[in-house]
C-alpha cells in the first residue's frame, strides 16, 4: 500500500514538471516572436580641406677639410635661407635653425686614407607655419638658393609635412551627413522588406580619419567618418 502511494508521488511530481516545462518553452517561443527587429546600417562622410599647418625643414650639405672655414659658410648660407623663406612672408618666430651636424669621415673605422673631405656638414632650418601657399610656393622655387650655391637636401628626413588642425570645426556637419546616408540606407531596406523604419536603437558616431589626398600633393587632406546606426524595424 505504501509503495502503492509512493508511486502515485512521483507520477504526479513528473506530471507537473512536464506542465511547468512545456510552459517554460511556450513562453520562450513567445517572446521570440514578439521581438524586435533590427537593421544595421553604415553612413559614410567624406570631404577633402586644405592642410592650415606645415612644418618643412630646408637642408642643405657642405664638404670640406677646413672645419672653421665650414662653418664660416654655413653661417653665410643660413643667412640666405632665412633672407630667402622671409621674403616669401614667413616671420622669425616661425623659423628655427639647428646647429650644424658635422660628420667627421677621418675618425671612422674603417675610412679610406684617400679621402677627398673629411668633414660633411648638414645644416637644417626649419619653418613652423600656418602660411601653407608660402610654404608651397617655395618648395617650387628652391632653385633660387640653388643659383646662390645652396644645393638643398633631398630625402624622406627632409620631408615637408602638412597637417589639418581643425577638424572640430567641420565635426558636427559631417557627423550630421555620416547620419543621413545611414538613415536613406536603413528607410531603402525598410522599403524592400515591407516594413517602416522605427526610432533608432542604437548609434556610434565612428573615428574621423585624415590622410593625405594623393603622394603628390600631401597638402589636400581627406577627411571620412563612416557611422553606425541600429534601427528598429515596424510591421
Amino acid at each position: 500500500m505504501e509503495k502503492n502511494k509512493l508511486g502515485l508521488w512521483i507520477a504526479a511530481g513528473l506530471t507537473a514538471a512536464a506542465v511547468i516545462f512545456s510552459i517554460a518553452l511556450y513562453s520562450t517561443g513567445k517572446i521570440s516572436a514578439n521581438a524586435s527587429r533590427v537593421v544595421s546600417v553604415k553612413g559614410l562622410a567624406e570631404r577633402e580641406v586644405m592642410a592650415d599647418r606645415a612644418i618643412s625643414p630646408f637642408a642643405y650639405k657642405l664638404a670640406g677639410n677646413d672645419l672653421m672655414q665650414l662653418y664660416a659658410q654655413v653661417k653665410q648660407k643660413n643667412n640666405t635661407v632665412v633672407a630667402f623663406l622671409k621674403a616669401a612672408g614667413i616671420g622669425d618666430d616661425e623659423i628655427t635653425v639647428a646647429a650644424p651636424d658635422v660628420y667627421d669621415a677621418s675618425t671612422q673605422q674603417y675610412a679610406s686614407n684617400d679621402l677627398r673631405y673629411n668633414y660633411i656638414v648638414t645644416s637644417v632650418v626649419t619653418v613652423c607655419t600656418d602660411k601653407v601657399q608660402a610654404i608651397i610656393e617655395l618648395q617650387a622655387e628652391q632653385g633660387k638658393l640653388l643659383e646662390k650655391g645652396i644645393p638643398m637636401a633631398t630625402g624622406w628626413e627632409y620631408k615637408t609635412e602638412y597637417s589639418f588642425t581643425k577638424l572640430n570645426d567641420i565635426k558636427p556637419e559631417m557627423i550630421e551627413e555620416a547620419t543621413k546616408n545611414a538613415r536613406e540606407a536603413a528607410e531603402k531596406f525598410a522599403q524592400d522588406s515591407d516594413s517602416k523604419l522605427g526610432k533608432i536603437k542604437k548609434a556610434s558616431q565612428g573615428q574621423f580619419s585624415i590622410s593625405d589626398r594623393d603622394s603628390n600633393t600631401p597638402y589636400i587632406k581627406s577627411v571620412r567618418v563612416v557611422s553606425s546606426v541600429d534601427y528598429l524595424l515596424d510591421d
